[in-house]
């Protein structure tokens, strides 16, 4: 299996994600992981996802099996359920959330061409200052 190598061109973040019930799609994530970190911005952020946690009598990867590989290759790591969607929107916070953290802390730039950033609308591609340098507008007064 793999992944269309165009998709990972310029991302800046990606879900790694297999079936807890396949050792198959398992055994295949050092290729992904690899093709990710070839492929995309150096700083890419992966998050690893066991899919089908609702289907856990039929596992065929451990938890703990899964959390080593994420802890070896520097990994986020959670199991999520595409059918009841346990763990599907907290994947996506995550990564936003670490890529977010990455610009504040000005390892990410999301000015530099393949950053795989890119600001949705044109008014807000102005540069941006970490959180803590952001200015806070005074409050008017109520008197």
């Amino acid at each position: 299996m793999s992944v269309t190598r165009s998709y990972y061109r310029g991302a800046a973040g990606a879900l790694l994600v297999y079936d807890i019930t396949s050792r198959e799609t398992y055994n295949s994530l050092a290729a992904w992981l690899t093709d990710a970190r070839t492929l995309a911005s150096p700083n890419i952020v992966v998050i690893l996802c066991g899919n089908k946690k609702d289907l856990d009598p039929e596992r065929e990867v451990t938890f703990l099996e899964a959390s080593r590989f994420a802890q070896e290759n520097e990994l986020m790591f959670l199991e999520t359920s595409a059918l009841t969607g346990e763990n599907v929107e907290e994947a996506f916070l995550k990564c936003a959330r670490t890529i977010l953290n990455k610009i504040d802390s000005g390892e990410l730039d999301p000015e530099r061409m393949g950053s795989g950033i890119q600001y949705g609308d044109a008014s807000l591609r102005q540069l941006r200052q970490p959180r803590s340098a952001q200015a806070v507008a005074p409050q008017p007064c109520g008197c």
